[in-house]
């Protein structure tokens, strides 16, 4: 079943059809208490799990409320009330949203239910539920919520006859979902199926290869194979300086950024960045490591730095390391540059920074030895239980990330002109 239109219905695959009838009387399944769907991104079961549970919902209750749950509620609007709502009119049901509200009223011959939406991005989501009495609750990206709040969510769910509903991407083998639910589905009675991109009927091959070439590491073996794998070795393996460097990069581009990752005692790297034909170079980079050097610059030194990379070109914008709160007033008293502070959600902007790297939106010139150097030395931390890199050659990477998350994503999503205003922390 595709997440496009409403109408675009197409034989269901065998996981799909248990995802959606797992709860009817005559299912083998129908005396579990939950169900967990994970696996591999676009395998189909965010869309069939969601229709599922409103069926469900509609089915064994009337009058009732229930949660929808993810990471944000952008998100889940994006991911499942988008596609979900118009499919499930084109089944009978009437759904009517209340955005004011947050919440979701759907209702099916003389049965309605309530359906409140809510976001888990950090701890202090937890608050945003308490209080509530629910029939039933669906976490999309279950992964990616804090542990507090899907603990609280549920002890919300005291009616009888309630159930839980559980979609999610693999993470690292420790985190707390798969350690606490998966491991444990049979003393917790939960259905667990396990999605690939097969099983997904309107992806064809050539679609499922498209994806599977998107990505490599640990993002591959999570993302297309649905493992649950630590995260280890070389972040970038699969770059090479004979596909990823380029030896003369343009001398004339059709835009220009850059990118800074501040230190004070730990290095400052600035890459300065080209667009020419829809890729992005790094033209020229400054890096100064002061432990070596055994001196440290000040702001007005760096920023000097900064004017001498960009040799007066027209520089769209800046994107600096958040945290470097006295080099971004630096940057800003001195009125040339317009400066943005950095989206810094590490493993995101390093699967974001893989996906550019490996569809070569992103080319580093030849002349960029200390972030070339890096490349090899930049390693995933697999010491502790969530993934992490290691803060160690880190510099020029982090620099890149700020770009690709900051600046080209934001290029790619709306047109450059959307930099026209200095923005704020989020």
């Amino acid at each position: 079943m595709s997440k496009g239109k409403a109408a675009d219905f197409r034989p269901f695959s065998e996981k799909q059809l248990a995802a959606l009838t797992w709860w009817c009387p005559d299912s083998p399944f129908h005396d579990r208490d939950a169900i967990i769907c994970d696996g591999a991104v676009r395998s189909g079961k965010t869309v069939c799990m969601s229709i599922s549970f409103v069926a469900w919902a509609l089915a064994s209750f009337d009058g009732a409320s229930f949660a929808l749950c993810g990471k944000t509620i952008a998100s889940l609007r994006r991911n499942v009330i988008t596609p979900v709502v118009p499919m499930l009119r084109e089944l009978g049901f009437d759904c009517r949203e209340k955005l004011s509200s947050n919440k979701l009223e759907i209702a099916f011959e003389n049965r309605r239910n309530t359906f409140w939406l809510f976001g888990g991005k950090d701890e202090s989501s937890a608050a945003l539920i308490q209080g509530m009495t629910l029939s039933g609750i669906l976490f999309d990206e279950v992964a990616l919520m804090p542990r507090s709040f899907v603990e609280q969510a549920l002890a919300r769910c005291s009616v009888e006859g309630s159930r839980f509903w559980f979609n999610c991407n693999p993470d690292a083998p420790m985190h707390w979902f798969h350690t606490e639910w998966i491991q444990k589905r049979k003393e917790k009675k939960c259905l667990y199926l396990h999605f690939l991109m097969e099983d997904n009927p309107s992806l064809t091959p050539k679609i499922i290869q498209r994806y599977k070439s998107l990505y490599a590491g640990p993002f591959y073996q999570r993302f297309v194979e649905g493992r649950w794998i630590a995260a280890q070795g070389v972040v970038y393996p699969f770059f090479s300086p004979r596909t990823h460097v380029c030896a003369l990069p343009p001398e004339h581009c059709e835009q220009y950024c850059v990118s800074c990752d501040y230190g004070t005692v730990n290095p400052t790297s600035i890459g300065l960045w080209g667009r020419k034909d829809g890729v992005w170079y790094r033209l020229r980079e400054y890096y100064y490591a002061s432990r070596e050097v055994g001196a440290p610059r000040t702001d007005e030194e760096h920023y000097a730095a900064l004017e001498e990379l960009c040799q007066g070109l027209p520089i769209s914008a800046v994107t600096v390391d958040p945290s470097a709160a006295s080099f971004i007033e630096c940057i800003r008293r001195h009125g040339r540059f317009r400066v943005i502070p950095a989206k810094n959600d590490v493993l995101d902007g390093i699967r974001k920074t893989s996906d550019a790297l490996r569809m070569k939106k992103i080319m580093i010139g030849a002349g960029c030895k200390d972030i070339i150097r890096e490349f090899s030395l930049y390693r995933w931390d697999d010491s502790g239980v969530k993934d992490s890199v290691r803060k160690e050659n880190d510099h020029g990477m982090d620099d890149m990330r700020y770009f690709v998350t900051t600046l080209m994503d934001q290029n790619d999503d709306c047109g450059f002109f959307a930099l026209a205003a200095d923005r704020k922390d989020d």
